[in-house]
């Protein structure tokens, strides 16, 4: 799967724009203020139509099928939790989305396999950003016929770039399309941690792309 920004823009909130993504890599746009992260992860993952220019997946536009193969993850205001549900409710609403079973054990018995049963009564707010981002990727990878993951803007909860970047990385290895929205200075400091796996910068100027070699499919 391979999904296209082509000079895509929505109206005052995001001008014109270039990014790519797909199966097997991991990649980082830099977008910054409060609202442009969330519109570009909106529009890269078909939930919202460009104003102007075009979204493409695998060669052709089509929204809904854009909105079926990829997950749109802790965008603000669209797709984070609400800071005060506790772990085990956000796993059992997740698992349901994905069809499985989703009751109180089942959440639990989730958390625990994957190291995380401390936190099934810790409000989401108040889990550490490496956790938090965790499982909710992971969750999201659970849906039936994603292929693809944005996730918008992880560096607003702090915590170390290259935590979440190596998080990205992983789930890219794993055969996911993965589009990062992150800020300058988060690139900035990947750049100076990843050496030798940063990008040429993409069009317009202010994005950027972090991509693992050796990983495309």
């Amino acid at each position: 799967m391979r999904v296209e920004l082509r000079a895509a823009a929505k109206g005052r909130a995001l001008s014109a724009t270039d990014a790519a993504y797909e199966s097997g890599r991991a990649v980082l746009v830099c977008e910054e203020t409060e609202q442009r992260p969330t519109v570009l992860g909106l529009l890269a993952s078909g939930r919202l139509r460009p104003s102007a220019g075009e979204v493409a997946i695998d060669g052709r536009v089509d929204a809904a099928s854009l909105r079926r193969r990829v997950a749109l993850v802790d965008a603000p205001d669209v797709s984070d939790p609400d800071p005060n549900v506790l772990v085990a409710g956000v796993v059992a609403e997740e698992l349901m989305f994905a069809g499985r079973r989703s009751d109180p054990i089942a959440a639990r018995r989730w958390l625990a396999g994957r190291g995380f049963d401390e936190l099934a009564s810790v409000p989401i707010s108040s889990v550490d950003p490496a956790a938090r981002l965790r499982i909710l990727c992971e969750l999201a990878a659970l849906r039936e016929g994603v292929e693809g993951i944005v996730l918008v803007s992880p560096d607003r909860h702090g915590g170390e770039p290259a935590v979440w970047w190596g998080l990205a990385e992983e789930l890219a290895e794993r055969g996911l399309a993965v589009l990062v929205i992150a800020g300058r200075a988060s690139q900035t400091a990947l750049a100076a941690t990843t050496r030798g796996r940063v990008g040429r910068p993409l069009k317009p100027s202010r994005a950027g792309r972090l991509r693992r070699t050796g990983v495309a499919r």
